[in-house]
């Protein structure tokens, strides 16, 4: 297999490594040949969050830092960017780093495993929120990825808190954009890892190489090199590529770029529609979302991948680009099969196009709701998500859109339960027949996450909550409740 080098920054001081294989994870890299053993390997697939690190990358001159899970992590992909690990973290004079020291004081490590990722975490924490007090939701936000199989959130989410409280310490950004705009290097065509940085490049290479695998992110590609041990001979990585990193802001609509990342898409996502919170919250735990891209998930189309229902529900379309031009089409018509699309071996998923909410649609006549259905709360996939968006005028439903995960081959549109609504009064007889109407409309499989009978279940039990929602029935979603009688202080503690 050929073999390339890498050049990045760890933990601030320049390295390069030799003949490195395409499909070698960051988690390697680091553990194996820089031996960097702090960093953990506990799932292997983006779960636990024991191999979390944090990277570094120029945005529009300035330096933005993110926490990501290293172990389904291509080594190659943080080619000129900045890598920390928990080795990094101690100060030149050997005093501890803040998150260190708050992580001591609040006892907030048992056996040990976990708590070096948990601090890598929280060091992407502070970096984002230097100088600001952080509450619990914030804290437990940033650790959503990272599991303690000892149970010792509470003094963990209490460190959380304290760590600003200490004196600060800050990254030299400028000397670090200094550092990563001298390891800029161009690109060869004949490298085994394609990093293009324009459009008009990455096009260019995809026809030249068709068969080689493309990455935006590699939170499902990670996956195939850890449990499958697949190996490519040759990857091109669209990460870099200049306009396929920015979220176009227009009147009607917003088009995201491939390489935008799930953290970034959903942003935009929120400040157009609010009530999406909870669901960009529970999509992945925040490593996961700040490494993979949103035109990742829609073009690997799994049929499990929670952007996709919803992008349905909303009236999304794809732009396929190759040198020979674009094409358009809803995203529904992306896929053919399982895991199988309408994409030319010369194509490539440029750019997802969003319907915005319009100002009739924000009033309480309109709806648009996902519900995630899953064992964990957070960092878990999908046995089944429903993605609603309804417009009622005068007690009559105007527009039906729904998108179905979990339930077939690929994310479907359920059409014949949007024409169950359809034109129909919004009262109990018209949901409660839309309901026959979605559980029959599907055959999913059984398997490890749920069986056929009980996708299809809840699959309209879910319609009649949205229901029940609509008619103003409180106390329906479990996040919102809490204990009686307790009160939390700001440690997150019941008093």
């Amino acid at each position: 297999m050929k073999t390339q080098s890498i050049r990045f920054l760890k933990n601030g001081e320049a390295i390069t490594l030799h003949a490195v294989p395409p499909t070698r994870t960051l988690l390697e890299v680091l553990r194996e040949d820089l031996h960097c053993t702090g960093t953990k390997e506990g799932c292997g697939e983006g779960d636990c969050g024991a191999c979390t690190v944090v990277i570094g990358q120029e945005r529009n001159g300035k330096l933005h830092t993110s926490a990501i899970n290293s172990c389904i992590r291509l080594a190659h992909s943080v080619d000129g960017l900045a890598v920390w690990t928990v080795e990094g973290l101690t100060q030149d004079n050997g005093a501890p780093h803040p998150v260190q020291e708050a992580l001591k004081t609040s006892h907030a490590s048992q056996c040990g495993f976990c708590t070096p990722g948990f601090a890598m975490s929280l060091f992407g924490l502070y970096q984002k929120h230097a100088g600001q007090a952080i509450d619990r939701a914030t804290a437990q936000n940033a650790l959503s990825g990272n599991l303690c199989r000892c149970t010792g959130y509470r003094p963990i989410v209490q460190a959380a808190q304290a760590m600003q409280q200490l004196p600060a310490v800050k990254l030299d950004h400028p000397k670090i954009l200094k550092d990563l705009s001298a390891m800029t290097g161009k690109p060869s065509a004949q490298d085994a890892y394609l990093l293009p940085r324009n459009l008009k490049s990455l096009l260019q290479l995809r026809k030249q190489w068709p068969d080689a695998q493309l990455v935006a992110g590699c939170t499902d590609v990670g996956l195939w090199v850890t449990k499958q041990h697949r190996e490519f001979a040759k990857v091109i990585d669209i990460t870099r590529v200049k306009e396929l990193r920015d979220i176009q802001n227009y009147p009607h609509h917003l088009a995201i770029g491939a390489a935008v990342t799930l953290t970034d898409a959903f942003a935009a996502l929120v400040a157009d529609r609010p009530q999406l919170q909870s669901f960009a919250h529970r999509f992945a735990g925040l490593p996961v979302r700040n490494s993979g891209t949103l035109g990742g998930n829609v073009a690997n189309g799994s049929p499990i991948g929670d952007s996709m229902p919803l992008l349905i529900a909303l009236g999304a379309q794809v732009i396929l680009m190759s040198t020979r031009g674009h094409r358009r089409m809803p995203l529904e018509n992306l896929y053919t099969g399982y895991r199988k699309n309408v994409m030319q071996a010369d194509e490539v998923l440029a750019w997802i196009v969003v319907p915005k909410a319009t100002l009739a649609q924000k009033n309480q006549n309109h709806a648009c709701k996902v519900y995630k259905i899953s064992k964990r709360f957070e960092d878990d996939i999908s046995a089944v998500c429903l993605a609603l968006d309804i417009h009622i005028d005068k007690a009559v439903v105007t527009h039906a859109s729904i998108g179905v995960g979990g339930v077939a081959a690929t994310p479907v549109r359920a059409r014949a339960s949007e024409k169950a609504l359809l034109g129909k009064l919004w009262n109990a007889a018209t949901v409660k027949n839309a309901m026959q109407c979605l559980r029959s409309e599907f055959s999913p499989i059984s398997d490890m996450r749920a069986s056929s009978s009980y996708r299809r279940e809840v699959l309209g039990n879910l319609l009649w909550r949205f229901w029940l929602e609509s008619q103003g029935q409180a106390d329906l979603d479990l996040q919102a409740l809490e204990p009686s009688g307790l009160k939390w202080n700001l440690t997150g503690a019941a008093v």
